[in-house]
């Protein structure tokens, strides 16, 4: 953490290991690990459903507050959840990819994507992207465990490095963030525009 004392940024740690690394941004923050260092200055600790009564209990004893309810307004715990892309409707635009916050999504431009279940975090962040609805959320079968918090977490980490220094050749190379954004707009627009070829196609069809 840039800027404060050493005694919260450990506080931050201790409060980063506690919590499930789903990345879900229900809390308000752009992650866990943003929530942690919040709540290290000062902010609820009531707002992971992943965590649910669990979390916020273990954060009390981290923290010294008292325990207290969920905010509902993040929304409620349940189930594992897990993405699955249709196949037959993904047009490969590669948004989801870029969106999955531990790289749980794998594919390439103009191929088919896939989800990888056990890497999963359920956090719902690749729906939004897809310009053709073709994610839905299923039913893990299982429990989010202390291992897979573990995972995610270093995965998520590895992502924002590897992110972090693509922006950094980027800055290098000087190729500028509209230029970059222009280029991925017009490969979504033609993605998008394949796919509707092939549903006229299947359309027209004699039976």
């Amino acid at each position: 953490m840039r800027g404060v004392s050493p005694q919260t940024s450990s506080l931050a740690d201790r409060i980063d290991s506690v919590l499930p690394q789903t990345q879900c941004r229900r809390c308000g923050y752009d992650g866990c690990r943003p929530y942690a260092e919040a709540i290290a200055t000062g902010a609820p600790i009531n707002r992971c459903p992943p965590g649910g009564d669990i979390a916020v209990a273990k954060l009390a004893a981290i923290t010294g507050r008292p325990v207290i309810a969920l905010d509902a307004e993040c929304g409620t715990p349940g189930p594992l959840l897990v993405a699955r892309i249709e196949e037959a409707a993904c047009i490969g635009c590669t948004l989801c990819i870029e969106a999955c916050p531990v790289d749980a999504i794998v594919g390439a431009a103009k191929r088919m994507h896939a989800v990888l279940a056990a890497q999963c975090t359920g956090c719902e962040l690749c729906i939004a992207p897809c310009p053709v609805d073709c994610i839905t959320m299923v039913a893990a079968g299982r429990a989010w465990s202390v291992e897979d918090a573990r995972i995610a977490g270093e995965r998520y980490r590895a992502r924002n490095s590897r992110f972090a220094a693509k922006a950094v050749q980027s800055s290098i190379d000087g190729v500028p963030d509209d230029a970059e954004r222009a280029k991925r707009q017009a490969s979504v627009a033609a993605a998008l525009a394949r796919a509707r070829s092939r549903r006229r196609a299947v359309s027209v069809r004699p039976g």
